[in-house]
């Protein structure tokens, strides 16, 4: 193997292939010029939005600090404050409104309250078939529209990942999930199916192949040995290579989030639902929130969706991927936080999926718990990168870590003021340790863009008088800078070349990008492609007031 590769492989007795981290110190000492460290973006999606008046900081503008965070849902994320960019005021495409009868009319398409939503999240590209009666069942058009176009982890993957495919990692297991509730489409109406724990290991390692007879050091494994065991002599080859203290460092702690992850994965019950209840997914979670839980070993507190956090945060340390989504199931029970209701049906407030009727019983409190489940999730991935050095920081300093969820409000099912948070700078890319309002100009004050949703459902108010009107969400005309340009942001951060036209291109010259999906006004999805006249990039180029 040369001194260029950027990968190293350790090769089991058996023939397991266990990709080790970059270690730029043994492979670019010699080197007459150092190349800029790798960056990689890690995204984590979430449904139905959030309690976004306990989720934001009552602030829109300047420095972000522990103690903004400490009093929201945020709170876990609150060690690495000065590693946090949280941009504000930004919008997704295709919001769905009651009114939605046709072009003109609405915020976006009128299919599904959640298939267009989720369709359009990272294509920004309408969906198809069209309709424009929101309301209609007709199975054969409202549960089958996907987008026109593929969805942004692979068009970022087309350019910069090994196979032209990111590591899409389903949380749930579930790797078919339909197009409801999909995110992630390598073209035109075709969805991309991800990797449930043992594929991406497998992916990763050369272990536990599914479907396939163990070889010999999978079956090693499930008999009690370690990664580290199964290829001690090359490991330790390797470590007796000249390399920094920070590589050493580096080294012995992407092995043993290795090992944690192995032995888990070598478990009898596999990582299907007997795995998922072994680990607390499913049943007593972790519901821990000191500041002590951050700096646990893995294996301390790992449960079903920090075991798939673990395993992108070793895909990003051994360069294997560097376009990473990682999905969190819709409509699910969380019965590990004494939930009995599954979430679709508590962000409506209620216990079935219908837009109006009787709070159920502590429906916000739901809610909050299940918001502070996912933000303690966020900040378990987010320490374990920052817990891995590379270069003069850490894995997470040269990585763009993101957390967006489908709404903003659930109830509202609006797009705007959308909540998104972001860890690390990207090598360098963007700004961290700041709050950026990206639109300044509607006027808007802290209040404003706290959002509503602790207006239906609190104490003395437990009917919900118009669960279709946009009441829980944030006024419409306040916080609609479009996804499209912060896109561009994370495009241009990992390198993506465009087009003349400004449009991602795999054969472009090494232009930035500033121009993403079919539109960046939402009104422009009504009634579909070509429905409305004009429809198009309006502002492109990224945001640079989110640029270092």
């Amino acid at each position: 193997m040369s001194n260029s590769s950027r990968r190293v492989f350790l090769r089991g007795l058996g023939g397991a292939i266990v990709a080790a981290p970059f270690l730029s110190s043994v492979f670019e000492r010699s080197a007459k010029a150092q190349p800029s460290g790798p960056c990689r973006t890690i995204v984590m999606f979430t449904h139905y939005g959030c309690v976004t008046d306990k989720w934001f900081p009552n602030k829109l503008d300047g420095d972000l600090t522990a103690e903004d965070l400490r009093a929201t849902t945020l709170a876990p994320l609150a060690p690495f404050a000065k590693k946090l960019l949280m941009p504000r005021g930004i919008r997704t495409m295709n919001e769905w409104t009651k009114d939605n009868k046709g072009a003109g009319h609405g915020r976006g398409q009128g299919v599904d309250s959640h298939i267009q939503v989720a369709g359009s999240a990272f294509t920004c590209q309408p969906v198809s078939p069209n309709m424009n009666d929101p309301f209609s069942f007709q199975t054969f058009t409202r549960f089958v529209p996907k987008p026109v176009g593929p969805s942004l982890d692979h068009v970022m993957a087309q350019q910069l990942s090994p196979d032209k495919v990111p590591l899409f990692l389903c949380t749930s297991g579930q790797t078919n999930e339909g197009a409801q509730s999909a995110i992630s489409y390598s073209a035109a109406d075709t969805l991309a199916r991800g990797f449930n724990a043992n594929q991406a290991f497998a992916s990763l390692t050369n272990l536990f192949q599914p479907s396939m007879p163990l070889n010999a050091d999978s079956w090693a494994m499930q008999k009690g040995k370690t990664i580290a065991d199964i290829v001690k002599g090359d490991l330790s080859r390797l470590m007796s290579r000249d390399m920094s203290r920070a590589d050493e460092q580096k080294l012995a702690a992407w092995v043993e989030l290795a090992n944690d992850v192995g032995k888990v994965l070598a478990a009898p019950r596999g990582c299907g639902q007997d795995t998922a209840d072994f680990l607390g997914a499913s049943g007593k979670l972790s519901v821990s929130t000191d500041a002590d839980a951050l700096t646990r070993p893995v294996s301390a507190t790992m449960d079903n969706a920090d075991l798939y956090s673990a395993i992108a945060t070793l895909a990003a340390a051994c360069n294997a991927n560097p376009v990473i989504f990682l999905k969190y199931p819709p409509a699910f029970v969380f019965s590990g936080l004494g939930l009995s209701i599954n979430s679709h049906n508590l962000s409506h407030r209620l216990d079935t999926a219908n837009m109006a009727g009787t709070c159920a019983e502590s429906a916000l409190d739901s809610l909050l718990k299940i918001d502070a489940y996912h933000a303690r999730k966020f900040a378990s991935l987010v320490n374990m990168l920052d817990s891995l050095e590379e270069g003069d920081g850490t894995l997470l300093d040269n990585t763009v870590a993101v957390w967006i969820t489908e709404d903003s409000d659930g109830l509202a099912h609006n797009l705007n003021n959308l909540p998104i948070i972001q860890a690390g700078s990207g090598a360098g890319y963007f700004k961290t340790g700041k709050i950026i309002n990206l639109d300044a100009a509607s006027g808007a004050t802290p209040e404003q863009m706290l959002g509503r949703s602790t207006s239906q459902c609190g104490p003395g108010s437990d009917m919900i008088v118009d669960g279709i009107a946009q009441g829980t969400g944030t006024p419409p005309e306040l916080g609609n800078a479009p996804i499209n340009k912060y896109f561009c942001n994370l495009m241009n951060a990992m390198g993506v070349r465009a087009g003349a036209d400004g449009f991602p291109a795999v054969d472009g010259p090494s232009l930035e990008v500033t121009h993403f999906g079919y539109s960046d006004k939402t009104e422009d999805f009504c009634g579909g492609v070509g429905a409305v006249e004009g429809a198009g990039i309006h502002d492109p180029g990224a945001f640079s007031e989110l640029k270092a």
